[in-house]
C-alpha cells in the first residue's frame, strides 16, 4: 500500500494538470529505507509529449546525487496519462528500473472529457505490473 500526504497527492494531480496536454513526470523523495514520501520533486518532461514521457538525463543525474547526499531514495515516481487510464504502458514497464518504488500514474484524460480522474499506484518488479491500495492522509 502507498500512504502519502494529501498535500503531496495535491502537488501531484496539480503538476499533472498543469503540464496536461504533455505528460508530466516526477520523483517524491523520502528517507532511504523508510518507505514513506515526503520530498516532491517536479520534474521536466524532457520529451514535452502526451503520448510519453522522458526525464532529462541531466536533471535525473543531479536528482540521485542530491538524494544520495541527503540519504534519500525515490519512493514515488511519478508521471501522467493524458489521454488513458492510469495503467503502465509497456513502455512504462520496461522503464521501471526502481523496484523498491511506487509507481503512481494520474490520468489526466477528464481534462478532455475523454474518462474520469484517475489517481493509481502500482510496483512494478521485473516487468510484473501489481496494483496497490492507495492511502491519503493529512499528516504522518
Amino acid at each position: 500500500m502507498l500512504t502519502l500526504t494529501q498535500a503531496l497527492y495535491d502537488q501531484i494531480v496539480a503538476h499533472a494538470r498543469a503540464d496536461h496536454p504533455d505528460e508530466a513526470c516526477g520523483v517524491v523523495a523520502g528517507p532511504a529505507g523508510s518507505g514513506r514520501p515526503e520530498r516532491f520533486v517536479p520534474m521536466l518532461n524532457a520529451a514535452r509529449s502526451p503520448t510519453f514521457y522522458e526525464f532529462d538525463s541531466g536533471d535525473l543525474l543531479k536528482l540521485y546525487r542530491e538524494m544520495d547526499d541527503r540519504d534519500e531514495e525515490p519512493v514515488i515516481i511519478y508521471h501522467s496519462h493524458t489521454a488513458t487510464e492510469a495503467y503502465p504502458s509497456r513502455t512504462d514497464i520496461s522503464y521501471a528500473n526502481e523496484p523498491g518504488a511506487h509507481y503512481v500514474l494520474v490520468s489526466t484524460a477528464d481534462a478532455d472529457d475523454a474518462g474520469p480522474f484517475q489517481f493509481r499506484s502500482y510496483r512494478i518488479v521485473d516487468g510484473e505490473v501489481t496494483e496497490e491500495e492507495v492511502k491519503v492522509v493529512e499528516a504522518y
